[in-house]
């Protein structure tokens, strides 16, 4: 392989890495919000909560998680538990 093109294949396959950690990064902090969400709010405001309108940040969130496949399953593996727990706890899920 050409020394210059291997620089670029190298700097190619660090953005594409860097691209997937900071998309990791930005799940786990979505992640993160609704686990927080759930874990902090009491069961009557979870009972008593209707769908709030989406941000646009939130949209693009869904959005991208409808087109990931990938990305969606380690979304939905990180949040499933506490908050079906707490959801549990507050008899909502029965």
């Amino acid at each position: 392989m050409n020394k210059s093109i291997g620089i670029v294949v190298g700097i190619s396959a660090l953005i594409v890495a860097g691209a997937a950690s900071a998309q990791g990064m930005l799940l786990d902090a979505a992640a993160d919000k609704v686990i927080a969400k759930y874990q902090t709010a009491t069961c009557d405001e979870l009972k008593a909560q209707k769908k709030q309108p989406e941000t646009d940040k939130e949209k693009e969130a869904v959005e991208f998680l409808r087109n990931d496949a990938q990305a969606r399953t380690s979304f939905i593996d990180k949040i499933a538990a506490p908050v079906l727990n707490k959801m549990f706890d507050c008899g909502i899920l029965q």
